[in-house]
């Protein structure tokens, strides 16, 4: 019986390129991963047009108040399946591990880019896995209390004093996601290369040497084809 890996995904692979690639996302998963950022940057544009009368002009983006007010739950419930089935994926790889203490204390060095000073990483790094549990967290906050305020459906089951609190929590928990989500996309852009992962499915064999060591090398024990150094 053959292993479940530990730092990497059995369908990621070293190319037989040149250079070398390797194989970090594949379709399903990036095309999911998309789902999730646009259903998100919707959501949070609906959600500012119904937070303030001020910028209620934004509900002009989706046909009107009484769309926007339609659609706004019905994306929640989108945006809440689409990252369950990222989470099913990717949840025992963002576990933490003893090198994710190190890192996190040399965050001086990630900033610098002193990567020689860093811990071997396997395929995310602490950053990423608080990324990815900041989202989990705050996804099931947001849809918990979305439920108990959806008008249209359950609102009416939902004490008055207890909708009150569950705007609250909602209104503060999509503060928070949109600075998680922000944090991601700085993060994605700084660190040159990983933007490609999401767009292509690839990394280069210099990046993934340079950024997640332990997953190249798990993939290169596995992979007949050697390692991408």
């Amino acid at each position: 019986m053959v292993p479940r890996p530990y730092y990497s995904e059995r369908g990621d692979h070293i190319d037989s390129k040149t250079p070398v690639t390797v194989s970090r996302y594949r379709g399903f998963t990036r095309i999911n991963h998309w789902i999730t950022a646009a259903t998100l940057i919707l959501l949070a544009i609906s959600g500012l047009a119904l937070f303030h009368p001020s910028l209620y002009f934004l509900t002009g983006l989706f046909g009107g108040g009484q769309i926007t007010r339609w659609l706004h739950p019905i994306m929640g419930v989108v945006l809440f399946f689409s990252f369950l089935l990222m989470f099913v994926q990717l949840w025992r790889l963002n576990m933490p591990k003893p090198e994710d203490v190190t890192w996190t204390t040399r965050i001086g060095d990630v900033v610098k880019g002193n990567e020689d000073k860093l811990p071997e990483l396997g395929k995310y790094n602490a950053g990423q896995k608080f990324v990815f549990w900041a989202m989990t967290g705050l996804i099931l906050l947001l849809i918990v209390t979305g439920v108990m305020i959806w008008q249209q459906f359950f609102a009416h089951y939902v004490p008055v004093p207890m909708r009150r609190i569950a705007v609250l929590l909602h209104a503060l928990a999509a503060v928070a996601i949109l600075l998680v989500f922000i944090l991601h996309v700085y993060a994605a852009v700084w660190t040159r290369g990983t933007l490609r992962a999401m767009t292509r499915g690839t990394v280069t064999g210099g990046w993934a040497w340079r950024h997640h060591r332990k997953w190249l090398r798990e993939i290169a024990s596995r992979d007949t084809k050697g390692p991408a150094e």
